[in-house]
């Protein structure tokens, strides 16, 4: 009889076990989910892992890709080509993310997407979907979403009384710019504010011109070595200034949060949800 219900529980736990994709496996960031997926604890398993086709990495088990230890998942050129999973998480670029939405669409699959570089219209498009379970956000990590949340009460308190930069700093690997999650620190504060960042957002100065517009929120960038990630919100009067500063020291920052997003969005009914909302912060 006890043997019956050991058994009973194990074959429940396998059951109950989210099945994880990660797109881009043999990236940086990939790597580190695979190693986030497999050292977290609360029922998240590799089930599949994609590559480019062309990568030399293509048809290794992805354990020992990323962690030296074997999962008995082999890398595959495309998520047809993977074994069942039920959400895929998704650090790759514009273009491959699109074609992940649209699968993951048509086959009831969730999906967690970190890429950054949408265009303003293909971001409005993703958060127009109402057919997937989706969590969108440019930066997963708990810190930097914590920061969102402080930014909104900072601007609301410090209003139109204050001059607003963001400056943010990545590895030199990184192709846009500014990066996605010193975009949305400026879209929170431009929305508290009442307004429209495409109008009011500088991306760096340059010779000599009028003094500087309030009303401006301004950004500027830095693009070297192995930095994982800067940002700082600078809110400044004349008198006195408040600094929000968020820095990354590891990727695994980024992947822990983005596990958590995948074992909380495919409890959750279609729609497209924040990492506030992963973390209650909403």
């Amino acid at each position: 009889m006890w043997r019956d219900g050991i058994l009973a529980g194990f074959c429940k736990g396998l059951v109950d076990m989210t099945k994880v994709a990660i797109a881009g496996a043999a990236g940086r960031m990939g790597r580190t989910l695979i190693q986030a997926v497999d050292a977290d604890g609360s029922g998240l398993k590799l089930a599949a892992a994609t590559v480019l086709a062309d990568d030399p990495c293509l048809g290794v088990d992805a354990g020992l890709l990323a962690i030296g230890k074997q999962l008995d998942v082999k890398t595959v050129a495309s998520l047809a080509d993977a074994d069942d999973f039920d959400v895929l998480i998704d650090f790759t670029s514009t273009e491959a993310s699109l074609a992940h939405l649209d699968y993951c669409r048509e086959r009831g699959k969730a999906m967690v997407l970190g890429t950054t570089g949408f265009t303003p219209e293909q971001q409005r498009q993703i958060n127009g979907l109402q057919d997937l379970r989706l969590v969108f956000a440019p930066n997963m990590s708990v810190g930097v979403n914590l920061c969102l949340s402080l930014l909104e009460k900072a601007a609301s308190v410090l209003g139109d009384s204050v001059d607003i930069e963001i400056s943010e700093a990545h590895h030199r690997f990184k192709k846009d710019a500014p990066s996605g999650t010193a975009l949305k620190m400026g879209q929170v504060i431009a929305d508290t504010l009442g307004r429209d960042l495409q109008k009011v957002a500088i991306y760096g100065r340059e010779g000599v011109g009028e003094e500087r517009d309030r009303a401006t929120i301004g950004f500027s960038t830095v693009r070297a070595g192995d930095i994982v990630g800067d940002h700082t919100v600078t809110f400044a009067s004349l008198g006195e200034r408040v600094e929000i500063t968020h820095k990354a020291s590891s990727r695994m920052t980024f992947a822990s949060g983005a596990v958590r997003a995948a074992g909380w969005v495919v409890n959750q009914s279609p729609g497209v949800y924040s990492m506030t909302q992963v973390l209650g912060l909403d």
